[in-house]
């Protein structure tokens, strides 16, 4: 029987499949026991192995940052943006192999894929531009004596990514880290190591000199505690989970190493009275479910105005219902599945307890199938504030409704957590929309619609959403230091 289309594209996304390696000096490492299987959750097939790094392969991999950092940081800017600049163009144009390779790991559909090798492209497009913009300065002084300040390259970075945007994530501090003159240890996920891959050997592929930037897979707390140990690396970041950005922030301490942290949030979604209900609840469907709400900036906790709540909550059900999920190859997919099989058990404990506590499933709440991590949009309204879900991040296509009477109880209870990542906001009102901007404890807030910031504006968060902010003007502030040199120009 001959296989469909979409069957065909699959199985050459399959056989395309980089072979999975550390990159270490220049040199792929593929003889090196496995830490794990690669799996897509689609349909839980393997993928192949995952080569763990030895001890050894650590200590190289830091000779080499150490080494390469000395040849990168005295490269002339214009080199260094010449190069970004090359590998956006060849990351480009593999956008649809890589796409692919994001899809068979991941699970994401296509579209989505492509969308985000495209944003990764343009993480690499601004901070080309902006280490022509490292500026130093010159500040008024006594007459013989010259004040200068300057912006150095910090040193080797020691960079940690995640599975859920395998090549945007690692952009982001790529990019600003090699822009700034740093050399990179990048530990990424071995969830989605074939991306990691491929977008390592764009930058190969481009002429990036061996050393610059090395790719580790393995024991994350192996990896971690060697790396942030070791004097050669001198700055650590990260994008994942509250708990492990606090683990990696301990141990930098003890090193005095600064951190960039980009860590959990749990997004409230502020609804006011006079909106169109149907529409912002077809606008919060389509955001919710994106990469099937594993995003930390997945809006999940809708405080919705009492006027039109059981509206909202109607239609948003509605529309959640129509979700099409599915194998991310498959067209007309809007969500694919969950990471694993933990994300399943975790989603239905999360369902179970909003709903022993009084909380009502308007739609969705159970798995999809038997095989594949499918989760169905699920949508659960009058949830209590001690539920679970409403306190830990779900990570997943889960969406909770609660009312409120006005719009101080509704700030109230954005700002009732310890995470203060993204929060978005919906109403007619401009005096509602200052107030909001004003009082509202997040890093990013997003009024009348569901984006995320680009390359050009800043994104972090607060409290315990992270620290330090990544794109924008500042995106190499955290990869560079500030030196001020105090010269008198008299004879001695």
């Amino acid at each position: 029987m001959p296989l469909s289309g979409t069957q065909e594209i699959r199985s050459d996304a399959v056989k395309a499949y980089p072979r999975i390696g550390c990159f270490i000096d220049g040199e792929w490492i593929f003889d090196r026991p496995a830490c794990r299987q690669a799996v897509n959750p689609s349909d839980e097939s393997a993928l192949g192995p995952v080569p763990g790094a030895t001890a050894d392969d650590l200590a190289r991999a830091l000779e080499a940052a150490g080494r390469g950092f000395q040849t990168w940081r005295d490269t002339p800017p214009q080199m260094r943006a010449e190069l970004l600049l090359r590998t956006t163009a060849l990351l480009r144009d593999r956008a649809e192999a890589i796409a692919r390779v994001i899809t068979l790991e991941q699970g994401k559909p296509l579209a989505d894929a492509l969308g985000e090798v495209e944003r990764a492209s343009t993480f690499l497009e601004w901070d080309a531009a902006q280490c022509l913009r490292t500026y130093g300065t010159i500040v008024p002084a006594e007459p013989q004596m010259q004040s200068l300040v300057m912006r150095q390259p910090i040193g080797p970075v020691a960079a940690f990514t995640p599975w859920n945007v395998p090549i945007s994530s690692p952009s982001r501090k790529i990019s600003a880290s090699l822009a700034a003159g740093c050399s990179v240890v990048l530990k990424a996920a071995e969830e989605t190591p074939g991306t990691a891959c491929a977008f390592v050997q764009c930058f190969v592929d481009a002429g990036l000199p061996p050393g610059v930037l090395n790719l580790v897979f393995g024991d994350p707390a192996q990896i971690s505690s060697t790396l942030i140990a070791s004097p050669v690396i001198r700055m650590i970041t990260l994008t994942g989970s509250v708990q492990v950005g606090k683990q990696l922030t301990q141990l930098a301490a003890l090193a005095m190493k600064p951190v960039l942290m980009e860590l959990g949030g749990h997004a409230p979604v502020l609804v006011g009275a006079h909106v169109e209900v149907a529409n912002v609840a077809r606008l919060a469907a389509a955001s919710k479910m994106r990469m099937a709400g594993q995003i930390c900036a997945s809006p999940t906790r809708f405080i919705v105005h009492e006027t039109v709540y059981e509206d909202f909550v109607s239609a948003f059900a509605e529309a959640a219902s129509e979700v099409r999920v599915g194998d991310g190859f498959e067209p007309g997919v809007q969500m694919g599945p969950v990471a694993n099989e933990r994300r399943l058990a975790a989603l239905e404990a999360l369902v179970g307890d909003a709903k022993d506590l009084g909380g009502r499933v308007a739609a969705g709440g159970h798995r999809i199938g038997e095989r594949g991590y499918f989760f169905a949009p699920t949508i659960i309204a009058d949830v209590p504030l001690n539920a679970k879900a409403m306190n830990e991040e779900p990570f997943g296509p889960l969406a909770l409704c609660v009312p409120m009477r006005e719009l101080g109880e509704g700030i109230a209870l954005a700002n009732g957590l310890s995470l203060g990542l993204a929060a978005f906001a919906f109403t007619n009102s401009l005096h509602d929309a200052e107030l909001i901007s004003r009082e509202v404890e997040c890093g990013v807030l997003s009024i009348n619609h569901f984006g995320a910031p680009g390359a050009e504006t800043p994104f972090g968060g607060v409290k315990e959403s992270g620290m330090g902010r990544e794109g924008g003007e500042g995106s190499l502030d955290s990869y560079t230091i500030t030196k001020t040199v105090l010269q008198r120009t008299v004879r001695v």
